[in-house]
């Protein structure tokens, strides 16, 4: 069954995570920042809340690149940028036609060749620095510059507003442009997740996880969910209750907890 997620950037504004959350979303994409090293404005406050609340979480970096070695010190800037959060979920590069404006004003020619070559360059240094690598594109430019061969070798975040997917293979589908999020004022773009990426970026030891998630230092630990868990059962086994788990984990709805989320667990 698809995860449900979202993805944000200082446009939409102070977020309340903690309605989002209770509404049921699983997952969100974070805007990092653009270009050389131009952070989003939203972007510390959105990372720190999605990590208070426990909320999965990983994130995007617009490309303004012109050439190959720009894309890889943009795959720096966003690296230094998202150190010191717990990633599970990829680190993106966002090339889009927008993209292709930009670079064709800086008097340089957006070529297919050129396209690929930005996407492997912030990709594969992404990689270099330890962390699960991706790129969000859509199907016209995906045919007209980018082709299918990158999509095997790195994973892909697929827009396309249609009521159901076209067939492309992808990690997440961003499926719509103008959702409603409960802690959220305007429209915000609203995601499927096909792969279950906190389990296969822990597996792999990427985004600097290892395979067992951190013992935190506070006064809980931590327990990935796991199927057929429920939370009556979590709290039986772990000697606690399920309203003192709704509570440390903002769950609106008990019934609501899905495998491969993290919730902590009091000590």
């Amino acid at each position: 069954m698809p995860t449900h997620g979202l993805d944000v950037s200082e446009f939409q504004g102070e977020i309340d995570w903690e309605q989002v959350k209770a509404a049921g979303y699983r997952f969100a994409m974070l805007r990092a920042g653009y270009g050389a090293g131009t952070l989003d404005r939203r972007f510390r406050r959105n990372a720190s809340e999605c990590s208070r609340i426990g909320l999965p979480f990983g994130v995007y970096w617009f490309c303004y690149a012109t050439t190959p070695a720009e894309a890889s010190e943009e795959a720096d800037s966003c690296v230094k940028a998202v150190s010191s959060y717990r990633l599970e979920y990829p680190v993106c590069y966002d090339i889009e036609e927008a993209s292709a404006d930009y670079i064709r004003k800086q008097g340089t020619a957006f070529t297919a060749s050129l396209a690929r070559n930005l996407v492997r360059s912030f990709c594969s240094r992404v990689e270099e620095k330890g962390y699960f690598s991706m790129f969000y594109s859509n199907r016209n430019f995906i045919d007209t510059y980018l082709g299918n061969e990158l999509r095997k070798r790195y994973a892909l975040w697929y827009a396309r507003y249609v009521a159901s997917p076209d067939g492309t293979a992808c990690g997440i589908w961003q499926y719509t442009s103008q959702g409603r999020v409960p802690g959220i004022r305007g429209d915000v773009d609203l995601d499927y997740g096909y792969a279950d990426y906190p389990s296969i970026i822990r597996k792999a030891g990427l985004n600097h996880l290892s395979a067992r998630p951190p013992r935190p230092s506070g006064d809980y630990i931590t327990y990935v969910i796991r199927p057929g868990d429920t939370l009556s059962g979590i709290a039986a086994r772990f000697g606690t209750t399920v309203s003192e788990l709704q509570k440390l984990n903002h769950i609106a709805n008990p019934d609501q907890i899905y495998a491969g989320d993290t919730i902590r667990i009091p000590e």
